[in-house]
This record gives C-alpha cells, sequence and structure tokens, in this order.
C-alpha cells in the first residue's frame, strides 16, 4: 500500500473534485491499454475522490 500525502492551493483541490466527479469511464479506457488498466484507473479515481470527500471537499 502507498500513503500519499500533498498540499494544494484551494484553487487546486477544488479542480481536482471537479475533474474526479466529471471524469467518465469513456475517458479512462481511451487513456488505458485494456479494460483492466481501465478499471485500476476508475478504482484509483475513486479513491481521491473518497479521500477529497473525506477532507471535507466536496465538488459543487
Amino acid at each position: 500500500m502507498v500513503t500519499l500525502t500533498v498540499e494544494l492551493s484551494e484553487e487546486l483541490v477544488n479542480a481536482l473534485a471537479q475533474f474526479v466527479k466529471r471524469v467518465g469511464f469513456s475517458e479512462m479506457r481511451s487513456n488505458a491499454v485494456d479494460d483492466f488498466e481501465a478499471y485500476l484507473i476508475r478504482d484509483a479515481i475513486d479513491r481521491v475522490r473518497i479521500g477529497l470527500a473525506n477532507a471535507g471537499i466536496s465538488p459543487r
């Protein structure tokens, strides 16, 4: 397991929250080498979204 700690300005964290809210599986799949990697990308982005929510960051 890897734990990431980053410091982001409010502007950056809000932009990131908007991105993880809006990005769809089709974009993930088009940037992955296969379906398996696309699902891994989706799972990683979901964990980022959950981390943002746990930090009190919710996209508008």
